[in-house]
């Protein structure tokens, strides 16, 4: 063997055992369940045997990415992964973070694409992309807009605790369009299916001859802190194309929830 084929096959090896020791990490961290995992698991579920798995896991453990519990044996995510975890979501600009997906969603749907926060009983535009299409649904950024009525807002409430969603509902549920929810009893129930289906949709709700399709974002502790959505003149956005945008735009929530820090 040459020496460059000896650097390449050097480089190779490597390169392999960095990818069988974020494996581990990844294991554990989603897989591996709150308690850890033994060694014997590790091998099982990583199809790894025992003696690399323990060469892997020494140096995780010098790091503190990995620690074992000195009672049980059990490997768990070290305290130096809070740490980084920590510094990336002290790092994180929601619009920075989401834009490229709303440029996706657009590009996917050819509609204007939303991102939009709460300040109940409102929710706030704070970015967009817009459709490419001349008629095209307008949502400046800065934008404020009544929840109940709007599938972003919908949504979020879908998620909110209960005194978030009785402190929206004593703000009133006036009649916006022919189409508006306005009754607690309508606005419940309407929240219950967002729950149970998983995206928002504004059936002409809020403007007479617009239909927007939304989904929450959730952080990493869980809690709904955005949501995306897409909109468009409602002879485009149908309610038969409704159940085709609906899984793209939880798609994208999804994809924007991974990099807030949220469980896959």
């Amino acid at each position: 063997m040459t020496e460059v084929e000896g650097k390449a096959a050097t480089a190779r090896n490597n390169s392999a055992s960095l990818r069988r020791a974020l494996a581990i990490l990844l294991h554990l961290g989603e897989g591996g369940g709150s308690g850890g995992a033994t060694l014997t698991e590790l091998t099982a579920a990583l199809s790894m045997n025992k003696s690399t798995v323990l060469r892997l896991l020494a140096p995780l453990c010098e790091v503190r990415l990995v620690e074992q519990d000195s009672r049980t044996g059990r490997y768990r995510l070290g305290s130096r992964t809070a740490q980084l975890g920590h510094v990336y979501l002290d790092r994180l600009d929601l619009r920075e973070t989401a834009h490229d997906v709303l440029e996706r969603l657009t590009a996917d749907t050819g509609e204007t694409s939303c991102l939009v926060i709460a300040d109940l009983p409102d929710v706030v535009s704070v970015d967009k992309v817009d459709s490419p299409r001349s008629v095209r649904m307008h949502a400046p950024i800065g934008s404020r807009r009544p929840a109940y009525s709007t599938g972003v807002g919908k949504a979020l409430l879908a998620h909110a605790g209960a005194d978030a969603v009785n402190a929206a509902l004593a703000h009133g549920l006036p009649r916006r369009t022919p189409h508006t929810l306005t009754t607690p009893e309508a606005l419940h129930a309407d929240l219950a299916v967002i729950r149970s289906r998983g995206y928002a949709v504004d059936d002409l709700e809020n403007e007479p001859d617009i239909r927007c399709v939304a989904a929450p974002v959730f952080d990493h502790t869980g809690a709904a802190v955005c949501a995306v959505s897409v909109s468009g003149p409602a002879a485009r956005v149908t309610a038969e194309r409704v159940p085709v945008l609906g899984p793209l735009v939880s798609a994208a929530a999804a994809d924007i929830s991974l990099r807030l820090g949220a469980a896959g």
